[in-house]
């Protein structure tokens, strides 16, 4: 298993690591496969989507925080209740394809580590899958 580190600066904010994932890939001498980004945190998640215009990622973290806002009548005595609903949503692990030692993503595709709890330091792990 190999780990990024992520630096988070909001508190809700999506960080696109594909750089970082693809170098992972690289640096792993990986040429056939996938890889499996997981976030072991529980007020964070991963998902791919559009990073060619900045934004979209705007535009879902506004959205997520419209739909799920801070919400002083939640239980959790942490107050960040809503950042561990907006990482059930965004979910914790994607699997991306790997052929001929690069990431197989859409022409407009990227990986993006979701915040909802920041400004933190975390981790993402990646673990590579053989094919077949």
């Amino acid at each position: 298993m190999r780990k990024v580190s992520v630096v988070t600066r909001e508190r809700e904010e999506l960080v696109d690591i594909t750089a970082a994932v693809a170098e992972e890939v690289r640096a792993a001498g990986w040429e056939t496969g996938a890889v499996l980004v997981y976030v072991p945190h529980t007020t964070a998640g991963v998902l791919v989507n559009e990073h060619a215009d900045p934004d979209v990622a705007r535009d879902i973290v506004a959205h997520l925080r419209r739909v799920v806002p801070r919400d002083p009548s939640f239980r959790h005595a942490e107050g960040n209740s809503d950042a561990h609903i907006k990482a059930v949503l965004t979910g914790t692990h994607v699997l991306v394809p790997i052929k001929g030692g690069a990431l197989q993503l859409g022409r407009w595709q990227g990986i993006f580590f979701a915040e909802w709890d920041g400004p933190r330091r975390r981790e993402v792990w990646l673990t590579f899958l053989r094919e077949g």
